[in-house]
Parts: structure tokens; C-alpha cells; sequence
């Protein structure tokens, strides 16, 4: 899915935007559905896929899904931001949706606290649906806040660590690292100088450069991010302060913030055939499935390969694991049609073909476990390595929040004030993180 994606700090400040446009419905999360959905209606449904394939393999799936509901159309609006969707919530009326989705898993929390999406728990019990076990269960504990589920999983993507396989022979590095310290030593043989820049660089660690963002190093060193009383605890889990003097040490032994940083506003765009890992620039990338579909059709000049990313070297048995997110589904909670909206996104959701035709149409995995096992799935090597993280155990996703994801925006703020250094003591630095956090979410209510 790539046409619709930024980098995770824009995605953050989108979702922290919504946050305060969610914080306005007035929505009920009861289920509310009296609507027969046998009769004849029109459903409206809001997506955000744009990309003429990501458009045409939506838009199948919807005609199937009307010739098994042949009373049920579907009115399909594509290209929707989620700044759209949450105004769309928000107001109802006659255009309003009815099914919308989201590719901000951050946001589950606000759509749940807030009512803009109705509690689809008793949907899911009388439909006979176990969300535990029907979707993978590391992408459906995002798909709920506080006990309510409000959404559910429509595909999901994993992140690992994309390497070049030509530059690895050249620098005498026989497989992808599996710890971080394998990780450091093979980034500075990777790196080719050039000038007071670089000819090639290793790796990009700056929390702005392209998917490398603290919540997605932070899966591999399980950031808990709260403790038991729901307060922000960065300053009091090991794990966080663990991941920023590591990657803090990474950005100086490569010569340090402003070095770097000079290297990544050369770089081409992120959704571009000038991606760096594309043109070798960077010779290993922390990235999505979606990457290794990107990279073939640029048919790049040398071979390329793909693994999880490393964990630290106390955590080696946790090796294969990785950070989640996707695409989430849910009914608006002012739609009239509330019985006739569930059977589309029963479908879209929980149908193996369905789920399967689309993951391979758009380069995602699959959140069923029935789709994971299907023998029509994508075989690709570059793309099971990401299907392989997505069921590793430990892979996981940051928590909800009342807040959605402001609180995730605050700590990457926070982490490039320290990659910088212009903030140097790391302690004080998380306990002002935390007292900003807990603020913020007593505010967001």
C-alpha cells in the first residue's frame, strides 16, 4: 500500500489532529442496529487507497460481495484522508459513511473512547466471530481500546530489515545481522565515505529517515510504554532508555546528527523509484512488506534480501520479531444502516478469499488466520519473511490511547531533541516525556 503512506512523524501529527476532531462526536457505542439488512439499501464506504491497482482490487472485492448481497450496494469513496473520515464521523448527514477505513492503528483508541465507531462486540457475537482467533491475535489486540473493539483488521503490515545482498559479499558479511551489536559492526562495513559525506551509508538511524521511528525500534526492545496504572512510563522502563543510548551511540560513531542529517535531505522520496535503499545509498533498510514489491518493479541492479530486524543482544531469543500496524474497519456510529454495514465488513474482513485476493493484489499480510494458511498466497521469498514476523509471538504494536497517537509523536520529539544533543541528560529527559504524555491524555479526557 504504498501511494497513501508518509513517514511515521507526519502520520503521528495527522493522528494527533484527528484526535482533536474525534474528541467532538457524540456518537453511541451501543450496537443500535434495528436496520434489516436483507432490504434493499445503499452503503456508503470511505477508504484511502488511491493507487489505480489498490483501487481496482477494493473495488472486486465489493462486487463480489454485492453479488452474495445482491439487496446491498456500495457506494465506494476512495482516496479518503483521515482527516476527512474524522469530519465525516463527526457531522453525519445523508453523505456521511457508513463503513470507513483507516490506516492509523494509532487512532483505534480515540475511535473507540470517543464513540465515533460503534462496539462491534455484540456484531461479532452473534455472527459467531472469536476475534482471538479468527485474526491473527498480535493485529487484533489494536483493533480494541479499554475493552471495546470497535474495529477490526483488514490486512496489516509487518516491519523487518531489507539488506543488499551485493553490498554484503563486497563487505564479507555472510547473513543479516540477528543482535544489534552484529547490526552496528555490519553498518560501518557498509559505509563508504565520500568527502565529508558518504559514498554509500549503512544504515539511516535518524529517527526522521524513512520507517525508522521510535515506536518501530521500540517493538524490537519492548517498549511497554505504560505501567500498571496507565501513567507514561518511559522513564521507568529499562527497555526505552536501552533503545535511545544505542541509537544515540549509532548516530555518533557515524559522525553524528548534523552529518547525517545533511545525507538524508539529499536522499530521494520515500514512495519514489529514488528511494535510497533503491539507487544503493543505503545499503540496508528498515522497512514493510510493501518495500520488497517496490524494489522489483525498480528493477534494481543488484540482489536484495530480507529478514526481521535485529533485537538487542540480551533479547537474541526474541530474534523475528517486529513492529505492527494496518488497515483497520469500522461502522460509523450515526449510520442508519448499522446490520447491512456489518455484513460488508464481516466480508471484507473475515472472507479468506476475500482477505487472500486482496493481500496479494496489494502486497500486504493477510490479518486472518485462515488467510495465512491459504495455499493462494503470495509465495514470494521477500514477502513470506514479512508473514513470518507478522505470527512471530512477540511481534507487537504500541498500546492504544485515549490520546490516539500523540503520545508516540511526543516521544519521537523528545528522541530527536536527544539524537541532536540538544538535550543531554537522558533521564530527565523521559520524566519530562512522561509528565507531558500523562498531561495530554488527562486533557484529551
Amino acid at each position: 500500500m504504498p501511494t497513501y503512506r508518509r513517514t511515521t512523524a507526519v502520520a503521528l501529527a495527522a493522528a494527533a489532529s484527528s484526535a482533536l476532531l474525534l474528541s467532538a462526536c457524540t456518537g453511541s457505542n451501543d450496537a443500535g442496529a434495528s436496520d434489516d439488512p436483507n432490504a434493499r439499501t445503499t452503503l456508503t464506504f470511505w477508504h484511502g487507497w488511491s493507487a489505480p491497482s489498490e483501487v481496482a482490487a477494493i473495488k472486486a472485492n465489493i462486487k463480489t460481495f454485492e453479488d452474495k448481497h445482491p439487496g446491498i450496494k456500495v457506494k465506494v469513496v476512495k482516496g479518503i484522508t483521515d482527516e476527512k473520515l474524522n469530519q465525516g464521523l463527526r457531522t453525519g448527514g445523508s453523505s456521511a459513511p457508513d463503513v470507513v477505513s483507516s490506516f492509523t492503528t494509532d487512532s483505534v483508541g480515540r475511535f473507540c473512547s470517543s464513540r465515533a465507531l460503534t462496539d462491534l462486540g455484540p456484531f461479532l457475537d452473534t455472527s459467531g466471530i472469536d476475534p482471538a482467533t479468527t485474526f491473527l491475535p498480535q493485529m487484533a489486540r489494536y483493533t480494541e481500546h479499554d475493552g471495546t473493539r470497535c474495529t477490526v483488521p483488514l490486512l496489516g503490515d509487518a516491519y523487518g530489515l531489507y539488506y543488499n545482498k551485493t553490498a554484503f559479499k563486497e563487505a564479507g558479511i555472510t547473513a543479516p545481522p540477528r543482535t544489534l551489536s552484529e547490526f552496528d559492526a555490519a553498518v560501518k562495513k557498509l559505509t563508504k565515505a565520500k568527502g565529508d559525506g558518504f559514498e554509500r551509508l549503512g544504515f539511516m538511524p535518524l529517527y526522521l529517515g524513512y520507517e525508522t521511528t521510535v515506536e518501530h525500534y521500540g517493538g524490537q526492545f519492548g517498549f511497554t510504554y505504560v505501567d500498571a496504572g496507565g501513567k507514561s512510563n518511559t522513564a521507568g522502563d529499562p527497555a526505552v532508555k536501552a533503545m535511545f543510548t544505542w541509537q544515540k551511540k549509532l548516530v555518533d560513531d557515524l559522525g553524528g546528527y548534523q552529518k547525517l542529517n545533511r545525507f538524508r535531505t539529499s536522499l530521494g522520496d520515500e514512495w519514489g523509484a529514488k528511494h535510497p535503499f533503491h539507487t544503493g545509498q543505503v545499503a540496508m533498510q528498515l522497512d514493510g512488506e510493501w518495500r520488497g514489491k517496490m524494489a522489483t518493479d525498480a528493477e534494481l541492479d543488484f540482489e536484495i534480501g530480507a529478514a526481521p530486524f535485529p533485537v538487542p543482544d540480551d533479547r537474541a531469543a526474541d530474534y523475528g520479531k517486529g513492529y505492527l500496524s494496518g488497515t483497520v474497519l469500522g461502522i460509523a456510529s450515526n449510520s442508519p444502516r448499522k446490520n447491512a454495514a456489518w455484513e460488508l465488513v464481516k466480508y471484507l474482513s473475515t472472507d479468506t478469499d476475500a482477505v487472500v485476493s486482496f493481500a496479494n493484489a496489494i502486497h500486504n499480510v493477510p490479518s486472518t488466520m485462515a488467510a495465512l494458511k491459504s495455499p493462494k498466497l503470495n509465495n514470494d521469498p521477500l514477502y513470506r519473511t514479512f508473514v513470518d514476523i507478522a505470527q512471530h509471538p512477540k511481534s507487537s504494536h504500541a498500546p492504544s490511547s485515549v490520546n490516539g497517537g500523540a503520545f508516540l509523536l511526543t516521544l519521537q520529539d523528545h528522541a530527536i531533541a536527544y539524537e541532536k544533543g540538544a538535550e543531554k541528560d537522558l533521564d530527565a529527559l523521559l520524566k519530562k516525556n512522561d509528565a507531558q504524555v500523562d498531561k495530554d491524555n488527562e486533557q484529551a479526557g
